[in-house]
């Protein structure tokens, strides 16, 4: 197991009573799309800028896995500082310039000119996932960036334990780099005890699974 650290027309008299109410009845549903539409705030506007201090409290993925073979990812945050971070953002990319260029978090962007989908997995996520731990719902939204995750708010002396099940589905030896930060807007920063940003890499091979064998008491290979 791997553990890391507008106008208007002129009309005649007769008709400008009931055309002037159609008019303003007209001016306050705009206004009213106005609001609905122009004065909605975005999902960072309320983040408080600032630097939250959080701990990766844990990282646990199999170093070992098989082809077709599902397993759990699991990482550990802590907000070590004294305030509750907006909202607590970790972001996913396999390593490397195939893993950065493409679009899914878990991986890569086929080189191969022409492709229509050039992006190919390494992993599946399942459905609803991630997920908090010992929890049935979904935990963490997606964003505008399919590759960072947004979870809830975090109090100070929390920490939120986060689950992504995936399955491989490509052979190879893959890193994957994450980040922490504390929210999505950039006046937002999570922080380590050092000053750095939180976050770290893991390490797993993904082999084709290689069936038992056994020979037969009539000297027959055979699988068990």
């Amino acid at each position: 197991m791997f553990r890391p650290p507008v106008g208007g027309l002129r009309t005649h008299a007769s008709r400008s009573r009931p055309r002037a109410t159609a008019a303003v009845a007209l001016a306050a549903l705009l206004a009213l799309l106005a609001v609905a539409c122009g004065g909605e705030e975005s999902s960072d506007a309320n983040e408080a800028a600032g630097r939250y201090p959080v701990k990766v409290t844990d990282v646990e993925f199999p170093a070992r896995q098989f082809l077709g073979q599902t397993s759990l990812l699991r990482m550990g945050f802590r907000n070590t500082g004294r305030k509750t971070i907006p909202a607590l953002t970790v972001s996913i990319s396999v390593a490397g310039h195939d893993g950065q260029a493409s679009n899914l978090p878990f991986g890569i962007r086929d080189p191969q000119p022409g492709l229509a989908q050039p992006d190919r997995p390494v992993w599946v996520l399942a459905a609803r996932y991630p997920k908090f731990a010992g929890s049935p719902e979904p935990g963490g939204a997606e964003s505008s960036n399919p590759k960072t995750y947004v979870f809830d708010a975090l109090k100070p002396g929390a920490t939120a334990n986060a689950v992504w099940k995936l399955s491989a589905v490509r052979t190879g030896a893959w890193t994957l780099r994450f980040s922490v930060d504390a929210g999505l807007g950039g006046q937002t920063r999570a922080v380590t005890a050092g000053g750095d940003r939180p976050g770290g890499s893991i390490a797993a091979r993904i082999v084709s699974r290689t069936p038992d064998k056994e020979v037969a008491d009539n000297g027959e290979v055979v699988e068990r």
